[in-house]
């Protein structure tokens, strides 16, 4: 409770007016990729998504003020370049694996170790010269700039560079893995995740559902450096709990999308178990996992908070009420008790507004 109602003193007069100018800044490089398709996807994940960059960028309540507008501009950044290179994945390609790892390379570079171009001003590790010259280059280009100019002037940033790299790859690297599996099968995930996971403490498909979401490890790891006394332990802290995190966030979002994903006849992450009861076993093991890790790092309780906002979110979803979803949801919030019913009540509250409006919009011929 403590820790919500901090991070709420803090967001809204700081956090949230910095958010949503730094996404009004990216909405004219968005309309002018020279692409109609892909200007169309950049317009349509600001339009749609901008709430992915205001969930992120809740965890810049934990730097301290003087750097948490720095660290809420490299947070925006960031989760817009992930956000549209996750679509940009999902369209059709020839060489899957190949086409996603080149589409990323911006991406993980954003946060590479530092270089000697970044001491005279240049942008490191961000992206190739070639890459302006591609439809979207400037804009992928921009957004990965943009983060890490951000991050290199926070006063920690040397001390989770190397883990917010590794974060990033992981991400990267889960997302090529899992868009490739339909036309490449399961096999290659599996055998990527079970010789990355060792180490972890997770499975394989811990680790690759977790790799999918580290993205989030990288908005907590920009919060950590914004303070003069993160440490390198307390990065890889931070980071295995957001990877057991990641994992959780994954597994709801494919539970509340069965019925979408299957009516387009496709099979969400959720294929990976065998059956319903093997599937909330996995999770109970996975959420428990997570908080462990959360009391072991720094501000604890603030990544437990987040922990739980992700699992209001999801169950509170529409997909979430169906009978499939059902079992999971309530064992969710059980497994999450007391400390999910605070935000559980914000965001059905947040959903109930959000439908209000729809049919307002409808009733007026919008």
């Amino acid at each position: 409770m403590r820790a919500l109602a901090v991070a709420n003193a803090r967001y809204w007069p700081t956090v949230a007016p910095e958010t949503r100018r730094e996404l009004a800044r990216w909405a004219g490089p968005a309309q002018a990729i020279g692409d109609p398709a892909l200007r169309e996807l950049a317009v349509a994940k600001l339009r749609d998504e901008s709430f992915n960059a205001e969930v992120a960028t809740t965890l810049a309540t934990l730097a301290p003020r003087g750097s948490r507008a720095t660290a809420v501009r490299a947070i925006v950044a960031l989760e817009l370049l992930f956000d549209y290179l996750d679509g940009r994945t999902e369209l059709p390609s020839d060489d899957a694996l190949g086409e996603s790892e080149r589409l990323f390379a911006p991406f993980v570079g954003a946060l590479a170790p530092r270089e000697p171009a970044d001491v005279v001003g240049g942008s490191g590790g961000a992206a190739g010269p070639g890459d302006r010259v591609k439809p979207d280059g400037s804009y992928v280009r921009a957004l990965a700039d943009r983060t890490r100019e951000q991050m290199l002037t926070l006063p920690s940033a040397d001390a989770v560079l190397d883990v917010a790299h590794a974060s990033l790859r992981r991400c990267a690297e889960a997302q090529t893995r899992i868009h490739a599996a339909a036309s490449q099968g399961d096999l290659q995930l599996q055998e990527w995740a079970s010789e990355h996971a060792a180490g972890s403490r997770l499975g394989w498909r811990e680790y690759a559902a977790g790799g999918a979401s580290s993205v989030l490890a990288a908005h907590a790891l920009i919060a950590a450096a914004a303070d003069p006394a993160t440490t390198s332990a307390d990065a890889r802290r931070i980071d295995a709990a957001y990877l057991a995190i990641g994992a959780v966030i994954t597994i709801l979002d494919s539970v509340v999308d069965q019925r979408a994903d299957a009516a387009r006849g496709e099979s969400g992450f959720i294929r990976l178990f065998a059956t319903s009861d093997e599937l909330e076993a996995w999770l109970r093991s996975l959420i428990g996992e997570a908080l462990a890790r959360c009391r072991a790092a720094p501000h604890g309780e603030h990544h437990a908070m987040t922990l739980a906002g992700v699992a209001a979110y999801y169950t509170s979803h529409p997909g979430a009420g169906h009978a499939g979803a059902r079992p999971v949801t309530a064992m969710v919030r059980r497994e999450l008790s007391p400390g999910i019913w605070p935000t559980l009540a914000v965001m059905m509250g947040w959903r109930a507004a959000k439908r209000a409006r729809s049919v307002a919009r409808r009733g007026r011929g919008i």
